[in-house]
């Protein structure tokens, strides 16, 4: 019972952080990057809004896609707490917390699958269980 409680909620957290991050926020970026690649911060100071705006696609939509499949959520979590790291103490780092919010809902997500793996019902749970 327990198992199948902690499988449930592993793929709820998966759909709702990873997807929710995947569809509504990566999707709009990537849907609109040749309008947001002018003003996209470049909070790395890396050089250049077109490299940190692919790399906050890269953290949100294929990251975000990748770990709603549970397919190597562990690994995909990495880059995703990361761009919420960087939203949380960069982008909004002088923010009020109203506008920190999301960003920390989704890196708790984050956080918990890096700790616990993608559960049972996942692409990583199928191959796992196959190598039993």
């Amino acid at each position: 019972m327990r198992s199948t409680f902690e499988a449930f909620s592993l793929l709820a957290v998966r759909l709702i952080c990873g997807g929710g991050l995947a569809l509504v926020h990566g999707w709009a970026k990537l849907n609109h990057f040749s309008t947001m690649v002018e003003s996209f911060p470049d909070p790395l100071h890396i050089g250049s809004p077109s490299i940190s705006l692919m790399l906050a696609i890269f953290g949100e939509l294929i990251c975000g896609a990748f770990i709603a499949l549970g397919f190597f959520t562990r690994l995909f979590s990495i880059p995703a707490l990361f761009t919420m790291g960087v939203a949380i103490f960069s982008i909004h780092a002088h923010d009020t917390y109203e506008k920190k919010e999301l960003a920390l809902l989704y890196a708790v997500g984050f956080l918990v699958l890096l700790m616990k793996g993608s559960g049972a019902l996942s692409i990583d749970g199928l191959m796992n269980k196959g190598s039993k």
